[in-house]
C-alpha cells in the first residue's frame, strides 16, 4: 500500500490533466463499439500501481490469473513507484491514462475518473455488502463513487516486548490513555544505551496526525471544509501536537526520519525504541528482524473517545478508458476473496476474508480492526480542494513543534498564512 505522497510539484501537470478530462468526452462515445471489437484480437488492459518489490510481484500474479480466466486479455502492469502521481497526471494530461489504477487522492483526480456507482449497484458479483462500509467514504466526491476499496490500514502502537520485559513494565492494553503512554516512555528510556521510549517523526505527514487531533476533540478544518480559524489552531489541536514535541524535549522520545537520521521503522527493528506508531506496512519487516512485537490501540485522552484515521488504497477506472467493461471486470477480480488473500501487505477489505482468516481474533491484527470502527471522521483533504496549499503551512508548523517551537504559536501563524487559500 502506498504511503502518502506530496502533490505540490504536480500543479502544472494536473492543470493539463483536468483540461484534457473536460475535453475527452467525445472520444468515449465510441467506447461500446471498441469494446465489442473482434474476439480474435488480444485486448490489452493497462493497470498502474505504486507498489514495488514483493507487493508488485503479487499484483503481477493476480494479473496473470485474470488473463487465464479471461482468454484474449493481456494485463499490462505499469509500476510507477515513487513517480506514481507524476506519471499518472502526465497520462491524464495526454489523454492516454492507464485503464485501471490505484487511487487515494480523489479530490485531485476525480474529474478524470469514471463514476462507478452504476457498475457497483448493478453487479451482484461484487457483493458490495461484504466490504467494511466505512471504506467507501474515502472514495466518494459529491456522493459519487470513484474507487472500490482494495486495501487499507489503520494506525496502531507497536511495542517491543523484550524491552518491556527487561524493564519490568507490563504490556500496554487497549483502552489505555496518553498519560500512561508518556509514563511508559519515560520508564523505557535509557540514554546510556541510546534507547528511547518512543520515536517521534521529525517530518510528519499531517494526514496521519489527524487521528490524534480528533481524539482530543480537535480538527484541522471545519466540517463544511470552509474554515480553519478556531480548528487548525484550536486548543485541542495544539495540545495533541504539543504532546509529541514535549516528549522530544524531555528526552522520552527521539526524533526519527529527519536529515541524517534513521527511519523510525529501522530504529525499532534495531531495538532502540520501545514504542512506535504506524500502519500495517512495517509489521512483516519487524517479524523478519526477530522483534518480539505486539500491537495495541492508539491511547485515549481523558474522557474522550479514541479516533482513528484510515490510509486506504482503492481501484479506479479512467474516464478516457476505451474498455470500461473489461476494466470493471479486472477491478472486481482484484477485490475478490481470492486476490485479497494473495495481497498480504494489505489488510483485507472484505468481512468474509477477515472471518475466514480470523484476522480480527489474532492479537497482532485485532487492534487494526478495532481502530477501523473508530475511523469515521472525514479527513481534511476530502473537505476542501485547496487543502494541499493549506497543508504546506500546517506541515511546517508541525515540524517546528518537533524541533522545540510552541504548538499554539506556530499553528496561529499557520492559520494566518493559509487564509488566502480559503477565499
Amino acid at each position: 500500500m502506498k504511503k502518502r505522497i506530496s502533490l505540490i510539484v504536480l500543479a502544472t501537470t494536473l492543470m493539463a490533466s483536468m483540461l484534457s478530462a473536460c475535453g475527452g468526452n467525445d472520444e468515449n462515445a465510441g467506447t461500446a463499439n471498441q469494446e465489442s471489437g473482434s474476439s480474435n484480437q488480444t485486448k490489452t488492459l493497462r493497470f498502474a500501481t505504486w507498489d514495488t518489490g514483493d507487493a508488485l510481484k503479487i499484483e503481477q500474479d493476480i494479473a496473470k490469473n485474470f488473463e487465464t480466466e479471461h482468454p484474449g486479455t493481456k494485463v499490462q502492469v505499469e509500476a510507477y513507484a515513487d513517480g506514481f502521481d507524476q506519471k499518472l497526471a502526465a497520462g491524464f494530461g495526454a489523454g492516454n491514462p492507464p485503464d485501471v489504477m490505484y487511487m487515494w487522492d480523489f479530490p485531485t483526480y476525480h474529474q478524470s475518473l469514471e463514476p462507478l456507482d452504476s457498475f457497483a449497484d448493478k453487479d451482484q458479483e461484487l457483493k458490495i455488502d461484504d466490504f467494511y462500509k466505512g471504506l467507501f467514504n474515502y472514495g466518494k466526491i459529491d456522493d459519487k463513487l470513484y474507487g472500490i476499496p482494495a486495501g487499507f490500514t489503520t494506525r496502531v502502537v507497536y511495542y517491543n516486548k523484550k524491552l518491556f520485559d527487561a524493564a519490568g513494565v507490563p504490556y500496554p492494553k487497549d483502552g489505555w490513555q496518553w498519560s500512561e503512554f508518556q509514563d511508559i516512555a519515560k520508564k523505557l528510556t535509557d540514554k546510556s544505551k541510546k534507547q528511547y521510549g518512543f520515536g517521534a517523526r521529525a517530518e510528519n505527514d499531517t494526514y496521519d496526525l489527524q487521528g490524534f487531533v480528533w481524539s482530543n476533540g480537535g480538527s484541522f478544518i471545519s466540517p463544511d471544509g470552509k474554515t480553519i480559524e478556531g480548528y487548525m489552531n484550536s486548543k485541542e489541536t495544539a495540545e495533541a501536537i504539543q504532546m509529541f514535541g514535549d516528549m522530544v524535549k524531555n528526552g522520552s522520545a527521539v526524533l526519527t526520519g529527519g536529515k541524517g537520521q534513521q527511519s523510525g521503522d529501522d530504529i525499532f527493528k534495531g531495538g532502540k525504541i520501545a514504542m512506535w506508531e504506524s500502519g500495517i506496512w512495517p509489521l512483516e519487516s519487524f517479524k523478519q528482524a526477530g522483534i518480539d512485537v505486539g500491537t495495541v490501540e492508539i491511547p485515549a485522552f481523558p474522557d474522550k473517545p479514541v479516533k482513528g484515521v484510515l490510509a486506504e488504497s482503492a481501484l479506479s477506472i479512467a474516464k478516457d478508458s476505451k474498455q470500461k467493461d473489461l476494466a470493471w471486470e479486472f477491478v472486481k477480480y482484484y477485490v475478490s476473496n481470492e486476490s485479497i488473500k494473495m495481497r498480504v501487505a494489505d489488510l483485507p477489505v472484505r468481512q468474509s476474508v477477515v472471518n475466514e482468516l480470523k484476522k480480527d481474533q489474532d492479537p497482532l491484527y485485532k487492534p487494526y480492526y478495532s481502530m477501523l470502527e473508530r475511523s469515521d471522521n472525514t479527513p481534511a483533504f476530502l473537505l476542501n480542494p485547496k487543502w494541499n496549499e493549506v497543508n504546506r503551512q500546517l506541515s511546517a508548523a508541525v515540524e517546528a513543534v518537533m524541533h522545540g517551537s510552541n504548538a499554539q504559536e506556530v499553528l496561529d501563524q499557520a492559520v494566518k498564512d493559509s487564509q488566502r487559500y480559503l477565499k
